[in-house]
């Protein structure tokens, strides 16, 4: 039972190994069972995030019209709720916790602008809110840094050629400002995205599934979440959590061109995480089979 695990992925740990240890080791059934693994893993990370959507979800369809708690307020709530019992039952440690503030404080600075600009905007009424932007919205983002910390916990990640923490302080900094500053400039995101390229374009994530040790470009791995957050994006404007202009009349598929905001918000993500979480290389005394993703 690895220390990385809390007590309880301990104990869910523990009790998978005594019904796969005795898995064959190579064949159909062996890769089976790693991809068993690795689809419940990732669930198990998004739990933070599945939670918080699926009460977003949930509300759209049951949440009764006229009731005393305004339906942004009943999200607040149901946010804190969710956070406290993550940590009060040991599924997020307190080290994790201090980075999802971060994001908190990260995502709810930016929704600040952004609604001011009219970037995106709001629905319905509540108390539990600053400015137009209610409380629940630093949720969302705290929900992608309990991913990521998690992520790193459950898969062991380990990284070759990982670009040096100053130069990604920079490039992140240089991402999130941005977001704010070409409302006023012209937009420096497809520059930055070439900058991302060249910073992270030989860097390789390690990762453990099971039995076996998984390798693929980091790069590859940002626009895969990016994608999974732009679907997410798209059940959340459905449910009128938030909406964009062009929503206004009625919904539509998010444009695909905020998988480039994604896309970059992952990059200050990592840099976030990699404070807590310093990136590690693979050991080299440590003997498994190592497959491409």
């Amino acid at each position: 039972m690895s220390p990385r695990f809390t007590s309880v992925e301990q104990r869910i740990d523990a009790w998978a190994h005594r019904r796969l240890d005795g898995a064959p080791a190579r064949g159909f059934k062996a890769n089976l069972v790693e991809f068993l693994v690795f689809v419940l893993k990732q669930a198990w990370a998004c739990v933070f995030g599945a939670a918080i959507l699926g009460v977003i979800v949930g509300t759209k369809f049951f949440y009764p019209e006229g009731a005393a708690l305004a339906r942004n307020d009943f999200l607040v709530v149901a946010a804190v709720v969710i956070q406290v019992l993550m940590v009060a039952f040991k599924l997020e440690t307190l080290r994790e916790l201090r980075v999802i503030i971060v994001f908190h404080l990260v995502g709810t600075g930016m929704e600040l602008f952004k609604t001011s600009v009219g970037s995106w905007i709001y629905q319905g009424d509540g108390i539990l809110h600053i400015g137009g932007v209610p409380l629940y919205s630093g949720f969302m983002y705290a929900a992608i840094g309990s991913y990521m910390v998690r992520v790193y916990r459950l898969f062991d990640l380990r990284f070759v050629n990982y670009p040096p923490r100053w130069v990604t302080g920079i490039l992140a900094l240089a991402i999130y400002v941005n977001f704010f500053s070409h409302h006023y400039i012209p937009d420096a995101r497809y520059v930055l995205v070439a900058a991302t390229v060249v910073v992270y374009g030989l860097c390789s994530m390690h990762f453990r599934v099971f039995r076996k040790q998984f390798r693929m470009p980091l790069l590859a791995t940002f626009v895969g979440v990016a994608l999974f957050i732009w679907i997410a994006e798209n059940l959340g404007t459905w449910s009128n959590a938030w909406q964009y202009p062009n929503q206004q009349d009625g919904w539509q598929l998010v444009s695909l061109e905020k998988l480039v905001s994604w896309f970059l918000l992952m990059i200050v993500s990592v840099v976030l995480v990699a404070w807590i979480y310093p990136p590690r290389s693979p050991d080299p005394n440590r003997h498994s089979n190592l497959h491409y993703g």
